[in-house]
């Protein structure tokens, strides 16, 4: 009796943690279902994208360089490079993470979200997949539920509303991009040197291969010349 208790307290937990992951989840979920909508998807396909990228600034840029025709291969390419976080992420966590069997963890890894690490990395005690699980159901359903709800609720949607519902692309990522400026001023002169690389390259080459070409071109020189100076002060920090 006393594991099964215990299973479903760490399940419970796991959901009660991830009830502010889903209220914030949902407004920027139906802004996704909304641009899906206008941007030609069809409900399926919006819903079916949720369920199985499952991540939110990707799918917004998955859904930028789809109206601009851009090739399948070069937004698979771009969605890999802004997810390779999640590996540093998914390496963080299972330091955390009460011994697990590989296909447990393989489950609940592809619910790891910017804010569902968020939270599994400040808990107090070890990870259990309990925990996960219940973490990760929650943020899930939120996200996929409230993508077909934005879509729904596009029908009714005026034009010229769903076109100034396009800001919300450009509000996710300095959203993303202001909390790194605050924590490392670097990222500033490596997100300017991707804009001007980018802006350039689109006069030569498609405007997928620009965003992709910058992005590794800033990343490597970031590396190369802020590597050293980062890991230094992530050490003072743990330390």
């Amino acid at each position: 009796m006393k594991p099964a208790r215990f299973v479903s307290k760490d399940f419970l937990h796991g959901v009660s943690s991830a009830v502010g992951i889903a209220i914030g989840y949902f407004p920027i979920g139906m802004t996704y279902g909304i641009l899906a909508r206008a941007g030609g998807l069809t409900f399926f396909e919006t819903v079916g994208m949720s369920l199985m990228v499952y991540a939110g600034a990707s799918q917004f840029v998955a859904l930028n360089l789809m109206s601009m025709g851009v090739t399948p291969a070069q937004i698979v390419f771009t969605v890999f490079m802004v997810n390779i976080r999640h590996f540093l992420m998914g390496t963080s966590l299972n330091e955390k993470i009460s011994g697990d069997k590989i296909y447990l963890k393989a489950l609940y890894s592809f619910g790891i979200t910017d804010e569902t690490f968020a939270v599994s990395s400040v808990k107090a005690d070890r990870i259990t997949s309990q925990f996960m699980f219940g973490l990760i159901s929650v943020a899930y359903a939120s996200w996929v539920t409230s993508s077909g709800a934005g879509y729904l609720l596009g029908r009714g949607m005026p034009s010229f509303l769903k076109t100034g519902m396009s800001i919300a692309l450009y509000a996710l990522f300095i959203g993303l991009l202001v909390p790194s400026i605050h924590k490392n001023r670097s990222v500033v002169l490596i997100a300017g040197l991707a804009g001007a690389l980018n802006a350039g390259l689109r006069l030569v080459i498609s405007p997928g291969w620009a965003i992709v070409t910058a992005s590794l071109i800033s990343a490597t020189l970031g590396s190369l010349v802020f590597g050293g100076a980062s890991s230094g002060s992530e050490g003072e920090v743990s330390s």
